[in-house]
């Protein structure tokens, strides 16, 4: 029988115990779980053990498919998910994906609309659960712009709404180290759903430490027993992977969904480059070759570039 909703399903932890805190984060059914035990908004989940069981599900499509663990590539990891609409879809989508992983270990989850300019991460170092520095962050432009690999412009914000929900959760656990929470901000009634644990750095972390938090050196000292001093990140700044924002803003543009200038006026201000640095330029030498080779591998295996 179907699962009506993934979180309802009791969770079981051991505060402060590594392998259950790493588990929390690298199994989304377990993330979702404990969101639910602990009244953290978080997208309709659900699961199946046959594709018959998911096409006969009542859900409000469009709907995606998403994996509950990644431990290995595949069409369905690489893409993050995929978006169906309808009833036979998904239960052709569920069957495809069945070939891949274990049907135990998919989930199906409401579609949240909007982009990365709905996508809010709070970046912090943790003790023991207690935030020593903080960031919190929009991932304004990400590509694909709907299910993003990868984020491609993001900004340091002021936001509250998500302190609250991640400090919670990272507490119930007692997480030490360094952590990236993400949520989405739904549109329809202005709740910030859950989405991620990412219990590692992030692709952005450059944008940390030209505002104000340099989380490496920061882990450094709690790692070597130091006193970290309490940080908070400065708002206003900007991290910009232009080899992947431009294409993908201009995209923006073709499409009217972005104006040329608001694109440009979007680059103002401090700025953190992804990969360009004076001191060493050899990353962005190299990067546009390695970018050419990566579309022209995903063009020949067919995947969306």
């Amino acid at each position: 029988m179907a699962q009506a909703d993934i979180a309802a399903a009791p969770v079981h932890h051991q505060r402060g115990s590594p392998f259950e805190v790493l588990r929390v984060a690298f199994d989304k059914r377990e993330t979702y779980g404990l969101a639910a035990a602990l009244g953290i908004d978080h997208p309709r989940t659900w699961t199946a053990r046959t594709a018959a069981e998911a096409g006969a599900l009542p859900l409000p499509y469009p709907v995606i498919l998403k994996p509950a663990v990644r431990e290995a590539d595949n069409a369905l990891t690489v893409a993050k998910a995929w978006r169906v609409d309808d009833a036979a879809a998904l239960e052709a989508r569920f069957a495809e994906a069945a070939a891949l992983l274990d049907p135990a270990e998919l989930l199906i989850q409401e579609l949240v609309p909007g982009g990365g300019e709905a996508q809010f991460s709070y970046a912090a170092l943790c003790d023991a659960g207690r935030p020593l520095a903080t960031l919190h962050a929009r991932r304004t432009r990400q590509y694909p712009p709907d299910f993003g690999r990868a984020s491609t412009y993001v900004e340091s914000i002021d936001c509250p709404e998500i302190v609250g929900p991640a400090e919670r959760l990272l507490a119930e656990v007692g997480f030490t180290g360094l952590v990236e929470v993400e949520f989405k901000r739904d549109p329809r009634d202005g709740r910030y759903l859950l989405l991620d644990v990412n219990p590692r750095v992030w692709g952005w972390h450059g944008l940390c430490q030209r505002a104000g938090v340099d989380f490496p050196y920061l882990a450094w000292r709690l790692a070597r027993g130091e006193s970290v001093p309490a940080t908070r990140a400065a708002t206003g700044v900007r991290w910009v992977r232009l080899s992947t924002d431009l294409p993908t803003s201009l995209r923006e543009i073709a499409g009217r969904r972005m104006s040329a200038g608001s694109y440009l006026r979007s680059l103002r201000g401090p700025r953190a480059a992804a990969i360009f640095a004076l001191d060493d330029p050899l990353p962005a030498v190299i990067e546009l070759p390695m970018l050419v080779s990566t579309v022209l591998r995903r063009r020949l295996r067919g995947d969306v570039v």
